[in-house]
């Protein structure tokens, strides 16, 4: 865990946990990909449910070990497609196989033809995380903006996917900011529901 003063900005404590994150080898990436998709979800997966994953930008963990390994326990999967600043990330039905276009942001999405499917679990991206369940992301808000918006239609499990470099003391929380239920790292699962 990062020991950084409570007192830092977000943009201070996330500058200070993408730097623990980039300082990994390539080597440590691709093995905590491999722990995460070798432990599976801390919950029953029913054939059937939905589960959105995101296409690793920069050094994030990457997903798609897991989601192949959710795929083959008959999840449905699905990815992000960011639609505009300020409006809910749309989820597009994808599988391993098929091939992504470059959206908006330049990050890797599926195309506008799949069919927009509204996940059950969210496994989310981030910059840093504390022990009890917040976030920091990279600023523009989309997970918590669209944590807000779809829980309002159903319920959704979201699940931050990190390495245990990113754990921080603690994140400065905004009412805005949207709680995950759980955070995966390559080494420990955090279950935040009771807390």
């Amino acid at each position: 865990m990062s020991a950084l003063p409570a007192d830092q900005s977000k943009s201070d404590l996330r500058a200070a946990a993408l730097a623990a994150r980039d300082a990994l080898s390539g080597e440590q990436r691709a093995a905590a990909a491999l722990a995460l998709a070798a432990r599976g979800l801390p919950l029953e997966i029913a054939p059937g449910t939905i589960i959105s994953g995101y296409s690793p930008i920069r050094s994030e963990i990457d997903p798609v070990p897991l989601m192949r390994a959710l795929g083959a326990q008959g999840a449905r999967l699905a990815l992000p497609a960011v639609m505009a600043r300020g409006k809910s990330l749309a989820f597009r039905a994808w599988s391993p196989d098929d091939r992504l276009m470059l959206g908006p942001l330049g990050i890797l999405e599926p195309s506008p033809a799949a069919a927009e499917i509204i996940p059950d679990i969210m496994l989310v991206p981030l910059a840093a995380f504390d022990r009890l369940g917040h976030r920091i992301g990279y600023g523009a808000g989309h997970y918590d903006f669209t944590l807000a918006h779809l829980r309002k239609v159903k319920p959704i499990t979201a699940i931050g996917l990190a390495f245990s470099a990113q754990e921080i003391e603690a994140v400065p929380a905004l009412q805005h900011d949207v709680r995950l239920d759980y955070v995966l790292t390559e080494t420990k699962v955090f279950d935040f529901r009771s807390s």
